[in-house]
C-alpha cells in the first residue's frame, strides 16, 4: 500500500542518515475505505493526491510544533505492506482523517518511492500557515485562509537519489 509521511526538513535528514523511516507506530495518510467512499467519483490518482495533500497538511503541525524548523512541508511517499497499516473504519473516521493511517513496522529506505518538498518560494506562506494552523483546526476562519494559501503551493517531486540534494 502507498502511504504519505509527514515530516520536516529536520526529519528527512534523520530519515536520511538512518536508512528507513521510524520509530513506530508512524501516522500517514493513504487511500482508505473512508476516503474512496467520501470521494467516490475520483479516480485512483485524484485520491492519492487527496491523501498526500492531508500529509502534506500534517507537516504545518509538526512544523508549528518546531519554531526552528524550516518553513518547508516535507512529505514521504512510501510503499509498505498492508499488513503493517491499520485504519478507522465506519463510525470512527473523524471528517478530517479519512486518509489517516497508522504504520506499525519501520520503513526501510529502499520502500521510499519518492519524497515532496516545497521549493523555496513557498516559504512566507508556509510560515504563515504554521502560525495559524491550531486556530485554524479550531475553527477560525482567517487562519483557514491562510493554511488554504499554503496548501495553494504544490509539493515539488523528488525523486529518492535527489533527497541528499536539498542539503548543501
Amino acid at each position: 500500500m502507498r502511504v504519505y509521511l509527514p515530516s520536516t526538513l529536520g526529519g528527512l535528514a534523520r530519515i536520511l542518515r538512518d536508512r528507513e523511516v521510524g520509530p513506530v507506530p508512524l501516522t500517514a495518510y493513504a487511500v482508505t475505505p473512508a476516503l474512496r467512499e467520501w470521494y467516490a467519483s475520483a479516480d485512483l490518482e485524484e485520491l492519492e493526491y487527496a491523501a498526500m495533500s492531508d500529509a502534506a497538511k500534517a507537516s504545518l503541525r509538526l512544523l508549528a510544533a518546531d519554531p526552528e524548523a524550516p518553513s518547508r512541508r516535507v512529505v514521504i511517499a512510501a510503499e509498505v505492506p498492508d499488513k503493517a497499516v491499520t485504519f478507522a473504519v465506519g463510525d470512527l473516521v473523524d471528517a478530517d482523517e479519512r486518509a489517516l493511517v497508522r504504520v506499525s513496522e519501520p520503513i526501510p529506505f529502499n520502500r521510499i518511492a519518492s519524497g515532496h518538498v516545497d521549493d523555496a518560494e513557498a516559504e512566507v506562506d508556509i510560515r504563515a500557515a504554521r502560525g495559524a494552523i491550531e486556530a485554524a483546526d479550531a475553527g477560525d476562519d482567517d487562519a483557514k485562509f491562510t493554511v488554504d494559501g499554503a496548501a495553494g503551493h504544490d509539493l515539488m517531486w523528488y525523486a529518492t537519489q535527489e533527497l541528499r540534494d536539498l542539503f548543501p
